[in-house]
């Protein structure tokens, strides 16, 4: 070594990013590759995956950063964004983050670490911030059904609309929209009722709904451009055709306006973003969704319920519409798969520590300031919509251009409506300053009005006095007495506690890829240089914004072999649905619109059919052979015989169950042999990244998860992020934005998420997660997380069945234990096993998934040897159990399997009487009594909760 190289070594790094990130250090990775007799990693990765789909040159991306320098350089660009005050509105507001919800949910990974709550007993603490969410939204909405969160407030619009085609029996086949609903809106409401065959027709619903024959309409309350709607006698209108109504709706101006539901609406839906949640450039947040009670069994998403444990305890657990795709599929009634569960939790919490009166304090002071505002524009000749909450529309004239630059130039955005219309919305950060400083701005300087007095002799008010709501709300004990930071302090942590997230241990979901979120990706998402700006903010206040999502689609497009990468989707699902619509669009321009045919593996995620469904496509499935494959013969024989009719195979790669196919550029080229297009379903790119790129053997588009592979977590359900990258034929369909352009090429396609970019706030952590790791330590995580995988799979075959395998008996990043051979013998199920996991201090594995009565492994690259050996450890403890039931040691009808979990309720019975003892309940192995997981609820009783539906937040006498 070279003396230079010598000094460069020795100012290097000790530890880079990649040594932190990946579990195993170079001992605990020797011991693994020698239990499964491999010399080295390579030859690892030489038997595992296919020769015909290796990339042969290591990704052309730099080297990895420290994580001081990394957030270094993007701190930099953050700092090339401009944060003006923004007035834009658009169902996008500034809002104060209470300090005890930034700190201790949104910055805390007990909150945005764990997973979705499938697994009840050990979730309580996030299902009963979701149940006060839903709470919150029947309240203020008037209605008496709410979901736990849908993606934004345009998804949700187009979520409506297809609830309402299926719901109304009416004949009509219009779909109204009325005109002063928001554009970004109406453009993903277009999108989606394409490929429906739902005519739209947009127009003002007090003068043109009843010249359409319609089944439904969609209003906005208050409307886009600040006039307070007249529900009720537009409802009437629509009713009077057998219509059903949507409207949407703003939380804060119904701490003042009568809800939806008193004046006669079927769904009432919007953002929960001003709740005290960042702009964030567009996202994430909650979107809420709210129905009648008749229309419970048919919403979207996903509900929580009261249900009661095995004690007759009350317990919270996803109700219904669980997993709805992976039953119904292309039946299901929608292809919705995650959440915003994080931010929905933090919106809830900041209705909690505000309480009603709070909350109603800052929605008559932003009206007031307003009013104060409208008062003095409308004294001196300004015209301005005299019904209001927040926003104000003026009629400025050939001023227009003068005073919007006039705003700019005060660090101001306006809303550009028109050539001659301004748009001014005012939030909870608005002040009397801000209020002067607009007069100014508008009037010109020196405008010398004195909001005091203007605000002395307000005689006027943009609500009328009819449109003033009666009713109390939010009045559940819960909402009323955690209003000072200590009391909110310990509440949040009380509920954190009962919860089970990636701070406590290893979450082994198969699909999932539960990895290391690292707390340097997480920082930037609280700058305010990211998270205050308006999605819609003028072009050249973004640019740090810009070139790091140009970095990060680059970056994609070079990790995926694809040629141009789409930000937009803002979920798995959609991501899914966007790049379906890029095929169909395709397909359509190239005069083969009758191509509506989708092959699907019988083992295929269940958003995959339901996705296709949402497109117009017909679902055809091809057989998997008894190695988990794709039955090729069968692929080629529905092929051949869908020939003039196939659009589309939609295939998971490595499969959904956990192997790589050798044939899978022989399966892309049946399809493209009969004209048809590949979706490859980007869930599993974690065994991907630096090895192989899906757009160079043989897939035409592809979603990708960020919040799986890229790192951005979970967050307790959400949120998600589902980027497509398509080849080149397709770039021109990728999805586009009316509000503010993303793409040159303009082909009609439009929008479907309610931002250009999605969740763009949350885009710096897959961001850094690229640049820390670099191209040696992307690859090398993808080949930790198989040889992670392939170590567990070994080390367990012993004792349970492994499913499938593939080449040299490998699995791919994840495995597949068989349980059903245990069942028979002994009546044990796999939830039995999952739930005596939590005794053991685990999350459960994924269940029965993609196949009935099985547990699905994925231990990702970020676990340690040690933390895998200590799951391994439980998983033979379970299996020695089993063997006392099939002994008939245990009874099977009482045993620490079917009664688990047990809780500290169990540790104080004083009448024990089951024929093992609570040690052997409570603290199986010595490492449980070294540092003991409490499940806070005993098993929960699913079938009870769905005959007893309760979604809203039960009286304060359960509490006790």
């Amino acid at each position: 070594m070279s003396a230079e190289q010598q000094a460069g070594q020795s100012f290097s790094q000790s530890r880079t990013f990649t040594d932190r990130h990946i579990g195993p250090d170079h001992t605990q990775q020797r011991a693994m590759l020698s239990a499964l007799g491999q010399n080295s990693l390579a030859s690892l990765i030489d038997q595992t995956v296919p020769e015909t789909i290796r990339s042969a040159q290591p990704l052309a991306l730099p080297e990895g950063l420290s994580e001081v320098d990394a957030l270094s350089e993007l701190k930099k660009l953050a700092s090339q964004n401009t944060v003006n005050k923004s007035y834009i509105g658009m169902g996008y507001y500034n809002t104060h983050v209470p300090g005890v919800i930034l700190r201790n949910v949104l910055e805390n990974p007990g909150w945005y670490t764990a997973y979705t709550p499938y697994q009840p007993e050990i979730s309580q603490g996030r299902l009963e911030a979701l149940l006060n969410f839903q709470q919150m939204i029947i309240d203020l909405t008037g209605m008496e059904v709410a979901n736990a969160s849908l993606l934004d407030e345009a998804t949700a619009a187009a979520e409506a609309m297809a609830l309402c085609r299926r719901s109304n029996r009416s004949k009509n086949q219009v779909f109204f929209v009325a005109d002063d609903v928001h554009p970004q809106t109406i453009d993903v409401i277009k999108t989606r009722a394409e490929y429906m065959g739902i005519p739209v027709v947009v127009g003002n619903p007090v003068s043109e709904l009843d010249k359409h024959e319609i089944f439904a309409a969609q209003l906005q309350y208050p409307g886009s451009y600040g006039h307070i709607t007249d529900l009720p006698s537009i409802i009437a209108g629509a009713k009077a055709q057998k219509a059903m109504v949507s409207v949407a709706t703003d939380l804060m101006a119904l701490m003042l306006l009568k809800s939806p539901g008193e004046l006669g609406a079927d769904i009432a839906l919007g953002s929960s973003q001003r709740f005290g949640v960042p702009m964030g450039f567009g996202g994430p947040h909650a979107a809420f969704f709210a129905t009648s009670e008749k229309l419970k069994r048919s919403i979207p998403g996903r509900i929580i319920g009261v249900s009661v444990d095995s004690r007759g305890n009350q317990a919270y657990r996803m109700a219904m519409q669980t997993r709805e795709q992976h039953i119904r599929r292309e039946k299901a009634t929608s292809n919705i798969c995650t959440a915003q569960a994080l931010l929905a939790n933090m919106a809830a919490f900041y209705a909690v520590y505000h309480g009603p009166e709070g909350l109603k304090s800052i929605a008559q002071r932003i009206h007031r300031l307003t009013t104060v505002l409208y008062r003095g524009l409308s004294t001196l000749g300004i015209q301005c919509n005299s019904s209001f909450f927040d926003t104000l529309t003026l009629n400025v004239g050939s001023q227009q251009s003068a005073i919007y630059q006039r705003a700019l130039n005060s660090g101001c955005n306006l809303r550009r409506i028109s050539h001659d219309r301004l748009g001014i919305s005012l939030d909870e950060t608005t002040t009397a300053q801000d209020v002067n400083q607009l007069f100014n701005v508008i009037l010109g300087p020196g405008a010398d009005l004195d909001i005091y007095e203007i605000d002395q002799q307000l005689t006027v008010f943009g609500i009328k006095p009819e449109q003033l709501r009666e009713d109390a709300v939010l009045q559940h004990p819960t909402f009323n007495r955690y209003h000072s930071e200590t009391d909110m302090l310990r509440y949040l942590k009380r509920l954190e506690n009962k919860d089970y997230s990636l701070t406590h241990g290893m979450i082994p979901l198969g699909s999932c890829t539960m990895k290391l979120n690292a707390t340097a990706e997480m920082i930037p998402v609280s700058w305010p240089e990211f998270a205050n700006i308006h999605p819609f903010a003028p072009v050249n206040q973004l640019n740090g914004y810009q070139t790091m999502i140009r970095e990060l689609e680059t970056s994609l497009e070079e990790i995926t072999g694809y040629d141009k990468i789409s930000m937009q989707p803002n979920s798995g699902a959609q991501g899914e649905y966007a790049g379906l619509l890029a095929i169909r669009n395709y397909q359509k321009d190239n005069g083969q619109e009758q191509r509506d045919i989708c092959l699907i593996p019988s083992s295929a995620h269940g958003t995959n059919p339901a996705s296709a469904a949402m497109v117009g496509l017909k679902v055809v499935v091809v057989d998997c052979d008894v190695n988990g494959n794709v039955d090729v013969e069968d692929l080629k024989a529905k092929a051949k015989k869908h020939s003039d009719q196939l659009s589309t195979l939609m295939i998971t790669y490595p499969s959904t169950h956990g192997v790589y196919e050798e044939r899978i550029c022989e399966i892309c080229d049946i399809v493209h042999q009969h004209g048809g297009q590949v979706y490859m379903d980007g869930a599993n790119m974690n065994a991907l990244v630096g090895i192989a790129k899906p757009g160079k053997f043989g897939s035409d588009v592809s979603h990708l998860n960020l919040h799986k592979t890229f790192a951005i977590p979970h967050g307790g359900g959400g949120p998600g992020m589902g980027p497509i990258g398509v080849r080149s034929h397709l770039a021109a369909y990728l999805p586009d934005h009316s509000v503010s352009p993303v793409v040159d090429n303009k082909t009609g396609l439009g929008a479907v998420s309610a931002a250009q970019y999605g969740s763009a706030s949350i885009l710096p952590i897959s961001y850094l997660y690229i640049k820390m790791l670099g191209t040696a330590g992307l690859q090398k995580s993808s080949e930790l997380a198989i040889l992670n995988a392939n170590y567990m799979a070994e080390q367990l075959a012993g004792h349970y069945d492994i499913l499938y395998r593939g080449r040299n008996d490998r699995v791919a990043h994840e495995c597949i234990i068989d349980i059903r051979p245990l069942k028979e013998s002994s009546g044990i199920t796999e939830e039995d096993i999952a739930k005596r996991l939590m005794d053991y201090g685990f999350h459960a594995p994924t269940m029965s998934f993609p196949v009935a009565g099985t547990l699905m492994i994925e231990p990702t690259e970020s676990e340690s040897k040690m933390e895998i050996d200590r799951f391994i450890s439980a998983m033979i403890a379970i299996r020695e159990e089993i063997r006392k039931v099939e002994s008939g040691d245990w009874s099977n009808e009482d045993n620490p399997l079917i009664n688990a979990p047990h809780t500290m309720a169990d540790l104080v019975e004083s009448d024990w009487q089951h024929p093992y003892s609570r040690e052997e309940a409570m603290f199986p192995i010595n490492d449980t009594t070294a540092s003991k997981y409490w499940p806070t609820a005993n098993r929960i009783d699913n079938v009870y909760g769905d005959r007893n539906f309760i979604c809203s937040c039960p009286s304060i006498d359960n509490y006790k």
